[in-house]
C-alpha cells in the first residue's frame, strides 16, 4: 500500500483533437512548480498521479500543485493493486473523522467483477466492523471514502478532496501586461487573466521621491505572491515622476488623472509590443473611482493603437474583489500604507466625464513623445524568479 497524490483537471476535458496540447502544458507546469521535490508523474485516463515522493513533503507538494492553473482538485490517496482483498485491507486501515460516513466507488475498470453499488455496500460493512461508533449517512456524511478502480490495474482510496484554482494552464493563451498599482484590484485582475491561461508581465509606474521605495517594494512583493500561481512575472518599473511634474506644471489640475492614465496606456502598449504580449490588463471596476467611469475609460482607451485592454473586474463589486484577494494572499500586502503614483498631485475635483477633444487640447501642452521616450529608456526590469 503506497501513498500517491491524485490530480484532476477540469476544462481541458472540453477540448477536442488538440486536448493533448493542453494536457502536456499542464503536466509541464505541474512539474515546473515541483522542481524542488523528487516526484514521478504518471498520466491515466482523466487523472494524473504523483508518486515516489518523500511522504514528509506531501502537504507542501499538494499546496504547490493546488496553485497550478488547470488543476481542478486533488487528493492524497493510497494505491493498491486492484483486488478485493487489497482494497479491503486498505479500507480497514483508514482513519475516519466524524460520526457518519458513506463509501463512493467508481469502477472505471469494468473487469473488476463486483458492481460499484454492491462493492460500496460491501466496503461500508468493512468500515462498520472496524469502527463500532460510526453510522452510515448517504446524504450528508461527515466523511466520504472514495474508491477509484482504474484501468491501469490500480485502485486509489482516499477520504478527502481539495478544491484547487481550476482554469486553463498558463501558456495556453497569449501573454498579457498587467498594470500593477499596489492596490487591491490589480493583483486580482492579473490572477484572473492568468487563470484563463495567460502568462503575465507586469508594469508599475513609480514616482520617487513623491512615493517611497517602500511603495516599490510593496509592488515587487505583490508580483512575487501572484507568481506562485502564474509562474515567473517580468516586472517593468517605469519612472513616472517627470511625466507627472510636467502635467502638473502645464495642464489644468482636474485633467491630471485622465492624462496620467493616457500616458500609462501609451507606455504599456510600447512595453507590451516590445515583449510580444497580446493584451494590456487593468484592475478597473466600472464606476469605482473617477478614472473608471465609462467616459474616462473611453478617453484612456483612445491612447491605445493596436492592443486590446482587458478588464476582468469591470462588473465586480469591491467585496467580491477583496474576497478573491484574501484567497490568493495579496490582500494584506495590498493594504500596506505605502501610496502609489496615483496619489501624487491628486486634484480636489477630478473629471468624472472627460471629453476627448478637451483632453487632447490639454495634452497638446506637453511634449508627449519625449516624455514617453525618456520614461521607457529608464525602465527597471525585475524577474520574480530572481527575488
Amino acid at each position: 500500500m503506497n501513498k500517491a497524490i491524485l490530480i484532476r483537471f477540469g476544462e481541458i476535458f472540453l477540448k477536442g483533437k488538440n486536448k493533448y496540447v493542453f494536457e502536456n502544458l499542464l503536466i509541464k507546469n505541474i512539474l515546473k512548480t515541483l522542481t524542488d521535490y523528487k516526484v514521478k508523474l504518471t498520466k491515466i485516463s482523466g487523472r494524473y498521479i504523483l508518486t515516489e515522493y518523500d511522504e514528509i513533503n506531501e502537504t507542501e507538494i499538494m499546496e504547490k500543485v493546488s496553485h497550478v492553473f488547470g488543476v481542478y482538485s486533488l487528493s492524497g490517496c493510497y494505491v493498491v493493486k486492484t483486488s478485493e482483498e487489497n482494497i479491503t485491507n486498505c479500507v480497514k486501515q483508514l482513519e475516519i473523522v466524524g460520526n457518519t460516513f458513506k463509501v463512493d466507488v467508481k469502477r472505471a475498470n469494468k473487469q473488476f467483477p463486483i458492481r460499484s453499488t454492491d462493492f460500496a455496500a460491501q466496503m461500508g460493512g468493512v468500515v462498520l466492523e472496524n469502527n463500532n461508533n460510526l453510522k452510515v449517512n448517504l446524504k450528508n456524511p461527515d466523511t466520504t471514502i472514495y474508491i477509484e478502480i482504474r484501468e491501469d490495474g490500480n485502485s486509489y482510496i482516499y477520504n478527502s478532496i481539495v478544491k484547487c484554482v481550476g482554469g486553463m494552464p498558463v501558456g495556453s493563451s497569449g501573454g498579457g501586461l498587467l498594470l500593477l498599482s499596489g492596490g487591491i484590484d490589480s493583483p486580482v485582475a492579473g490572477f484572473l487573466m492568468s487563470k484563463r491561461g495567460m502568462p503575465l508581465h507586469a508594469i508599475h509606474f513609480h514616482s520617487f521621491p513623491y512615493t517611497s521605495e517602500l511603495a516599490k517594494d510593496k509592488v515587487i512583493s505583490l508580483a512575487k505572491i501572484i507568481s506562485e500561481y502564474t509562474g515567473n512575472i517580468t516586472l517593468h518599473i517605469v519612472p513616472f515622476t517627470k511625466i507627472q511634474e510636467e502635467i502638473h506644471k502645464h495642464c489644468r489640475p482636474e485633467y491630471m488623472i485622465t492624462l496620467m492614465r493616457r500616458f500609462m496606456m501609451r507606455i504599456s502598449e510600447i512595453v507590451a509590443t516590445e515583449n510580444n504580449l497580446k493584451a494590456i490588463i487593468t484592475g478597473e471596476s466600472l464606476a469605482q473611482v473617477a478614472s473608471q467611469t465609462i467616459e474616462s475609460i473611453t478617453v484612456t482607451n483612445n491612447a491605445i493603437n493596436s492592443l486590446p485592454v482587458l478588464r476582468p473586474l469591470i462588473a465586480m463589486d469591491k467585496e467580491n474583489i477583496i474576497e478573491i484577494s484574501k484567497k490568493i494572499n495579496t490582500y494584506n500586502t495590498s493594504i500596506l500604507p505605502y501610496e502609489d503614483c496615483c496619489t501624487v498631485f491628486l486634484p480636489e475635483n477630478p473629471l468624472i466625464k472627460p471629453k476627448l477633444e478637451k483632453v487632447l487640447k490639454e495634452e497638446n501642452r506637453l511634449n508627449v513623445e519625449e516624455l514617453i521616450s525618456n520614461a521607457i529608456s529608464n525602465i527597471e526590469v525585475i524577474n520574480t524568479n530572481d527575488i
